[in-house]
């Protein structure tokens, strides 16, 4: 009886390591990608604040007051979605309208696996929150 002469074939054994190798690389693989994509999807969120930072500055050169409504800085709904569709940004004025605040809230399935940054804001001083989503 020759040694050599299998059939080409795999054993359940080479399988079963195949599958088992497999299903740890997806399980250190797949929150690695989740945390990914979250980052990707909050720099269009932080685009979006800064666009209409941008636009509540020269709304305030043009009106003396900050504005909360959305469509008086030249966007489509208020609140606004980002172009993705991840983040619902809306602005809420302090006092006199002499201060703002933009906020940025995750929705859909942002929501659930953004954990970290749910809701990112900026101010019209400056006063970027929370420091961290910020970050490179």
């Amino acid at each position: 009886m020759n040694r050599f002469n299998r059939n080409n074939g795999f054993t359940l054994i080479e399988l079963m390591i195949t599958i088992t190798v497999i299903g740890i690389l997806a399980a250190i693989a797949y929150p690695n990608y989740t945390q990914f994509a979250a980052k990707g999807a909050r720099a269009d969120a932080l685009s979006g604040l800064m666009n209409l930072a941008n636009r509540q500055e020269q709304f305030y050169l043009d009106h003396k007051t900050f504005t909360k409504n959305m469509k008086q800085l030249g966007m489509d709904d208020d609140p606004y979605i980002v172009d993705n569709g991840f983040y619902e940004v809306d602005a809420f004025s302090i006092g006199d309208g002499s201060k703002y605040t933009l906020k940025a809230t995750a929705i859909g399935t942002q929501a659930t696996r953004d954990t970290a940054c749910p809701v990112i804001q900026i101010t019209s001083d400056g006063v970027k929150t929370p420091t961290e989503c910020w970050g490179n």
